[in-house]
Order: C-alpha cells, then structure tokens, then sequence
C-alpha cells in the first residue's frame, strides 16, 4: 500500500511539474507573439537587435507576469535615476523598497528601454552587428545592466530555446548592388556602430557613397560633407561612415585622454573612429595641415 501511495504521488507531482513547464512555455510564447512587433520597430529606429530586446523582456518581466510587468507596465527592470520626471512602483531588488520607473503602457516601456541603452556606457555595444546578440548580450552584462553573473548566458540560452533571432532578420540579408533593396534589407546586411553618440556604418567591398546615401535617403554630397571625403574619392571597404554630421568634441570619456596613433592610421581615420571633425584634432593639437601621423604620436579628439 505504501509503494502504490508513493507512486500515485510521483505521478502527481510529474504531472504538475509538466502541467508547470507547459503554462511557462506558453506563457513565454504569447509574450514573443505580443511583443514581436514592438522589438522590431525599436531595432529599425535604434539599431538594438530585436532577439535581446525581447530575451530582456521575458527574463526581466517573468514573460509579462511580474508585479513590475502587471502593475507598471516595467518590463526590463528599469530603476528610478535622477532625470527621471514619471511616476514610481516600489519593489526589493538589492534593497528594500527601490523605486522602478512606471509607464502608462508596455510601449513606452520598449522605447524607454531603447533610450536607456544610448547611455555612454553602451555604446560600444552599437559597434557590434545587429546579428551578433552573443555579443550583445555579453556586453549588455559588462556594462552592468544587471548584478546576476549570468546574466548573459540566460539571455543566449532564452534566444536560443525560442529562435529570436529570426526576429533580427528584415529579409534575405544579401544585398545586391543597385537591384532595388529596401533600406531595411541594406542596413541589416551590414555592421551598424555608434560612436560619440552618432550613428554610422561600416561598408562592404559592395558599396559606394551613392547606394549608402539612397539607403539612408540622404544625398551623396550630403554624406561626403558629413564624413569630410575629398571630392573624387569613395568610401572602401571597412571604412566607417556616419550618417549625421560629426561633433566638434568626442565623447567626454576622452577629456584629457590622448589617442595613441597606430600604423596605418591617418587623421581622417581618427577622427572617423570618434566621431569628432577633422577641424578639431587640428586645433587640439596645434597641428600645421602638413603633418603626417606617426606611430606613438599622442593626439587628444576633446
């Protein structure tokens, strides 16, 4: 009697925890399936792949069924800072009684997300591919966006048991030259990165000045004006090339900061790695616009 009463608990207690795993599996696919779209609008506007955007939402949220979620519409564990003007929710985190940011509704959660990453801590996270989410991931934990030493890992593992990267994905990726491909299609195809709070790309051996400018609906002149190109030349592959005008200052991280000049570098390309104009690096450093860069040369971009 006692072995069939001990079998008849086993049972029940597998059944529920199968009866658990099945509510949590589908519990995080109607979030995927909610807040897919909202993912991918902020990835075409700020360049965050949509796979960790919603790897975020579902670890931070408990798949939109924390108090954080249900109460604040909080999906990404966003605390109260001191430019915050909205309203607040109490919870334990670190500590007792943290205030976290409320929203009126989950979008406004996604897009204050969005602008919570363009904190100069992350930005080098927006020198990573869009397709890179491993990375992003990784680096989303070294920049401390949470305390949890593994952090990363349950980010990777959630895209990868749901396949969220397929939600990184505009089209085919493959561009071809000319052949009428969506902006969508060509920015996904290609390495996106920030720098000095500026957006640029990286080209390929397949493009040239005219196709980035019709990608980004700027003209030619326009880009080569913002990325300083002499008349006659084209962009190469590997270069960086902004699509807004560059800064009179870099990032404030390099006040007082000289960059080391290393071989194979010219003015130009520094000032293209900080996102600052040539104009400045001449004045900062007292240069005559005859002078050639050497290797150990200290230069300051601030």
């Amino acid at each position: 009697m006692l072995k069939r009463s001990l079998t008849l608990i086993c049972l029940c207690l597998l059944s529920l925890q199968g009866a658990y795993s099945q509510h949590r599996k589908n519990a995080y696919e109607t979030y995927i399936d909610t807040y897919k779209g909202m993912a991918q609008e902020q990835m075409r506007k700020y360049r965050i792949p949509a796979s960790i955007t919603l790897a975020q939402g579902l670890l931070e949220s408990g798949a939109g069924q924390s108090r954080l979620a249900t109460k604040a519409h909080n999906h990404f564990g966003i605390k109260v800072s001191s430019g915050w003007k909205g309203s607040y929710i109490l919870a334990d985190d670190d500590r007792k009684n943290e205030k976290f940011r409320k929203y009126r509704k989950a979008a406004d959660s996604y897009e204050d997300h969005s602008l919570f990453l363009q904190q100069p801590r992350y930005e080098r996270l927006f020198r990573l591919s869009i397709t890179d989410y491993k990375g992003w991931a990784r680096g989303l934990q070294k920049c401390g966006y949470a305390t949890n030493p593994h952090y990363a890992q349950s980010l990777i593992s959630i895209i990868d048991r749901y396949d969220l990267t397929r939600y990184d994905k505009y089209g085919s990726g493959k561009q071809k030259k000319g052949k009428g491909v969506s902006p969508e299609e060509f920015f996904a195809s290609h390495r996106i990165g920030r720098s000095n709070g500026l957006y640029y790309i990286v080209a390929t051996d397949e493009d040239d000045l005219r196709t980035i400018a019709k990608a980004a609906g700027k003209s030619a002149s326009k880009l080569r004006k913002y990325n300083e190109m002499p008349k006659g030349t084209d962009v190469y592959p590997g270069e960086i090339v902004y699509l807004q005008e560059k800064k009179s200052k870099a990032d404030k991280s390099m006040k007082r900061v000289p960059h080391i000049v290393q071989d194979g570098e010219t003015l130009h390309s520094i000032s293209q790695l900080y996102g600052v104009k040539l104009e400045t690096i001449y004045k900062k450093n007292h240069l005559s616009f005859d002078y050639a860069p050497r290797v150990g040369d200290e230069l300051y971009v601030y």
